[in-house]
């Protein structure tokens, strides 16, 4: 471009244009840029975030061809395409697809704004959603011309476009100031609150991620947002534009406003709010600073790790080691020396050095012995000694060495039946059953695979850096009628699996769910009991739903709004149930 050459409308108002390629690159998670007439880039992310106010120095026929014609252009397989017909730059674009729309002033084409999608991945985003990703990016051109260029006060009419977007957008939206107060929110953000522009207003409100670990990670996370007494868990992020704070609310929020209440550090990962849940937190919070030891019986995968941490957390102990070893998973011979430790040519093999044992590693703090049924014979023997002498004597040594330790023991086998058998010490079972604690299987625990589900999803999207997705009520429900065999470690396992395929921004649905799920049986009102046979599946009564809506309402996005889904969903539901007709 020439030193002295004018600079073209969109070149002038290029801050403004960044910012909005900026955050339209967020909302829709694909590279965007931003072109003028004379094919000066404006604007750009990902790899067109270099080099604004210079012209395109490769091939552009795209470009050029949506300047010349004022049409859209859609490129779902590159290099395939005639367009690309005879490009210079063919053999090495790495673009997958394209989507371009023209910034049209009255009849004059003043440049092109463009989605670019560089992976399978995001070129399948743009092919599912080219309509609604090209009315989205039309809206936006519009604003930029209808607004930015009129009148003569340009910082006001740039005020003017930021605030014609913001309040235009389908996603909740709240501006906040350099001292971090709400001053501004669209309506879809007023109604996720469930609050008036006037009551934002005056409300004192506060923005909180859920855990002090979002702050380090990209996309939506989930936040309490604090309005005066009340409190709501919001889905969102944060953006930094022109001197403000936004922060963007996910389409999919969670299903119904919570009053959260901070939970007690000692019990964080403790989840269930259940009775059998309440009874045991209570047992904990009494039992947690006797030194007396604990049985924790239960079936596998129902999180006995996870109480014996507690109890360790709630005693005087949660400052000293907390020791847990799976005496099902080492070799009876290796266990024996990861338990007592060793001195120096204790054995063939040994470390010249001698080794710690784990007994003497928990002093003065709580050692977890998991799966202890699986123990042999002669090393509860030892433990019992243990136990009794309150001592350990290492492997090869003839000194005892004193140790204080409280023991917490777990099992999911029947020592009455292995007692009887000859295969577990009675001596040593009153020993480490002094308390008992029996924790419940998942299928016995009303009303917790939500709360479980809800919690998992906050981990598992956090330990893979993705976008904190929604789940709709028809999936949640065949999640609730599961059986659950496998316990909270099958749960665990099942949402850190639907965070991993679920599409971002997308909502974990039914479709989603392995096919065993198609069997649960979901809970029908009594009425409804004695028919089963003549019940309309889930899927049969959410097809006459869908199809009544569209049947009903003119706008697909209306559609989406009324039945609490995306609009990708929506399109997914449409083709899986052959409504493509309405």
């Amino acid at each position: 471009m020439l030193k002295n050459a004018p600079q073209s409308e969109l070149m002038q108002l290029q801050p403004t244009i960044l910012r909005f390629t900026k955050m339209l690159s967020a909302v829709l998670q694909l590279d965007a840029e931003v072109v003028d007439a004379d094919l000066v880039r404006i604007a750009g992310t990902g790899p067109y975030s270099k080099f604004f106010g210079k012209k395109l120095n490769t091939s552009s026929r795209i470009f050029r061809y949506i300047l010349e014609t004022h049409q859209e252009k859609v490129v779902v397989k590159s290099r395939t395409d005639p367009i690309c017909e005879g490009c210079t730059n063919k053999g090495s674009c790495r673009e997958t697809a394209f989507l371009g729309v023209p910034i049209m002033l009255e009849d004059r084409c003043i440049g092109v704004i463009s989605l670019v999608a560089f992976s399978e991945e995001s070129r399948e985003r743009i092919k599912e959603n080219v309509q609604l990703f090209s009315n989205y990016v039309q809206h936006i051109a519009q604003i930029v011309v209808s607004k930015v260029l009129e009148g003569n006060d340009k910082s006001d009419g740039l005020d003017q476009v930021f605030s014609s977007l913001i309040e235009n957008m389908d996603q909740g939206v709240l501006v906040l100031d350099e001292n971090s107060r709400v001053k501004y929110g669209n309506q879809p953000a007023l109604n996720n609150l469930n609050i008036t522009l006037e009551e934002l207003s005056h409300a004192e409100i506060n923005i909180q991620p859920l855990s002090f670990h979002n702050n380090e990670l990209k996309g939506h996370q989930q936040h309490i947002i604090s309005l005066g007494e009340r409190q709501e868990l919001v889905v969102g992020q944060f953006h930094d534009v022109r001197g403000h704070q936004l922060f963007l609310m996910a389409f999919h929020q969670p299903n119904k406003s919570l009053v959260i209440n901070e939970p007690e550090p000692q019990f964080s990962t403790v989840i269930g709010e259940c009775q059998k849940m309440r009874q045991l937190k209570t047992l904990i919070t009494r039992i947690a600073s006797s030194p007396s030891s604990v049985l924790i019986n239960g079936e596998s995968g129902t999180g006995k790790e996870v109480i014996a941490h507690a109890v360790h957390n709630l005693s005087a102990r949660s400052s000293q080691p907390f020791i847990a070893i799976n005496c099902a998973a080492i070799p009876d011979q290796l266990l024996e020396s990861e338990l007592f430790g060793y001195v120096k040519g204790a054995f063939t093999g040994a470390s010249n050095k001698g080794k710690t044992g784990l007994i003497q590693a928990a002093n003065k703090g709580t050692l977890f012995l998991d799966e202890i049924g699986d123990m042999s014979m002669t090393l509860q023997a030892k433990l019992l000694r243990v136990l009794e002498e309150r001592e350990v004597m290492p492997i090869g040594s003839n000194t005892a060495t004193p140790v204080d330790i409280r023991i917490i023991s777990a099992t999911n086998r029947d020592f009455a039946e292995m007692i009887a058998t000859n295969k577990f010490r009675e001596d040593l079972y009153y020993r480490l059953n002094v308390i008992p604690i029996h924790l419940p299987p998942l299928k016995e625990r009303e009303g917790d695979v939500e709360l479980l589900i809800r919690y998992f999803l906050e981990i598992h999207t956090r330990k893979i850096g993705v976008c904190y997705p929604g789940i709709t009520i028809e999936a949640m429900a065949r999640l609730n009628a599961y059986h659950w065999p496998g316990n909270v470690r099958e749960l665990s396992n099942l949402v850190e699996y639907l965070v991993n395929v679920v599409p971002e921004g997308d909502m974990i649905d039914v479709d989603l769910l392995p096919p065993y799920f198609e069997q649960a049986k979901i809970a029908r009102p009594a009425d409804n009991a004695k028919s089963d046979d003549c019940a309309m599946s889930l899927e049969e009564m959410e097809k006459i739903r869908i199809e009544e809506a569209l049947n009903r309402l003119s706008n697909r996005k209306l559609v989406a709004e009324e039945l609490g889904i995306g609009i990708a969903t929506l399109y997914r539901k449409i083709k899986k149930y052959g409504l493509s007709n309405h």
